[in-house]
């Protein structure tokens, strides 16, 4: 067990480790049940209000459990730390940036993943623009920040405390890829968690993932209303 961990029982980190495990299936089962279930979502899903209210209620719920998980392992377990050095976080964040939408292309195009999800709209509809705005934020800060709780944060530090940073890495990677509940995108989404995990990894920290996180989601949200 790392050392990081090491004034915490391994039957409490075991423990929460089943919990966080359980927490993430759940999303799994969720996210492929709507997926199978609910047909194609409709092209102005991030005009809508409700999809606002609805990603922010989720959200809230997510953040609310990863915070209950993870209460009293203290804040190096999760990467709730700044960065040794911010200079260097910022060019690995570039560099993971940089390979991420490489990566994504190549498989974007390769499998035609790109519009399983149904959230990107297709242009620009100025007349629904407070909506817009309110999913914008909940895509590109709300998201990021409890994904990379949940994911990079708390499920990385258990899983490397019990099997090291680089399963650690592969297994929040996977987990991140599988809770979006896509198929054809399983591959880019996986890719993506692996990226930010290895991020998480090498700057010992959680801010610089939320920080890629966050310019992901909202670049791609702005270059489909705006391309």
């Amino acid at each position: 067990m790392s050392g990081a961990v090491a004034g915490t029982p391994a039957r409490r980190l075991a423990g929460r480790l089943v919990a966080w495990s359980g927490l993430v299936g759940a999303l799994v089962a969720l996210g492929y049940a709507s997926r199978f279930a609910g047909g194609d979502p409709p092209d102005d899903l991030l005009y809508r209000w409700s999809t606002a209210v609805g990603g922010a209620v989720q959200y809230a719920v997510m953040l609310g459990a990863a915070w209950l998980i993870g209460r009293g392992l203290g804040r190096e377990l999760p990467g709730l730390l700044r960065p040794s050095s911010w200079g260097r976080a910022a060019g690995l964040v570039v560099l993971a940036l940089v390979a991420i939408w490489a990566a994504g292309w190549v498989l974007n195009f390769a499998l035609e993943a790109g519009k399983e999800q149904g959230l990107v709209p297709d242009g620009w509809d100025g007349s629904r623009a407070a909506p817009f705005v309110a999913n914008f934020l909940v895509v590109a800060l709300a998201a990021p920040l409890v994904e990379e709780v949940l994911f990079r944060g708390v499920g990385f530090g258990l899983v490397s405390a019990f099997l090291g940073p680089v399963p650690a890495v592969a297994v929040t990677g996977l987990a991140f890829g599988l809770a979006h509940g896509l198929v054809v995108a399983l591959p880019v989404l996986s890719l993506f968690g692996v990226i930010l995990g290895w991020l998480r990894w090498r700057t010992g920290s959680v801010y610089p993932a939320m920080i890629l996180h966050g310019i992901f989601n909202g670049t791609a949200l702005i270059a489909a209303v705006s391309l």
